[in-house]
């Protein structure tokens, strides 16, 4: 009996948790959701960026890919306020990337092309941190659920560290444009062979 009603304080407090972070994700794609129909209502008002456009969607799948598989800690984790305060801090930093994507300053700069390249700092330095942050979630999750996902997980995370490094000290284009398609093809792939079901 005890047990049971331990299932259901737990469950109740997970969905009480899931009100905070369904808050600063849904902040996340609004935000980014409002600048996306600002582009297409204003076309002409400043140049686009693919690169840049590339990232702002990537931004969007790591938002919904992060509501989806937050889902799991419900079942596997006993909360404490630590891990509230861990879990609410990693959601805020994806609003901080949607934020760094799209900004309001972006009307200083003559096109998406200049104020990506001139925010790149900012917006790799995150993106490089989420990773990390990314893998103590999962170890969060447990041992067994960690390794689960096999060495590619820890692989992937490396290898984004490293690349949002490299992406976060040089404006070459070649290597921004082949950062972004090659990460959104990898993204997609990760979500629909790891995450399409709970």
């Amino acid at each position: 009996m005890q047990a049971a009603h331990d299932t259901a304080s737990m469950a109740t407090l997970y969905a009480h948790i899931r009100i905070l972070m369904g808050m600063i994700v849904g902040l996340g794609l609004t935000h980014l959701l409002r600048h996306f129909a600002n582009l297409i209502e204003n076309p002409r008002r400043k140049p686009i960026y693919w690169v840049h456009l590339g990232w702002a969607l990537s931004m969007f799948l790591y938002l919904i890919h992060f509501w989806w598989w937050e889902f799991r800690l419900g079942h596997l984790v006993q909360w404490s306020f630590n891990l509230y305060l861990f879990v609410t801090l990693y959601a805020l930093l994806l609003y901080l990337l949607c934020a760094c994507v799209f900004s309001d300053s972006a009307s200083e700069y003559p096109d998406y092309r200049e104020y990506f390249y001139a925010r790149r700092q900012w917006f790799f330095g995150l993106l490089a941190l989420a990773y990390a942050v990314d893998m103590a979630d999962t170890w969060i999750k447990g041992p067994a659920y960690f390794h689960g996902f096999g060495p590619e997980f820890v692989i992937r995370n490396l290898v984004y560290i490293v690349l949002c490094v490299v992406a976060a000290l040089t404006r070459n284009p070649w290597f921004h444009g082949a950062f972004v398609s090659l990460g959104l093809a990898y993204q997609i792939s990760w979500i629909a062979r790891q995450f399409e079901t709970l």
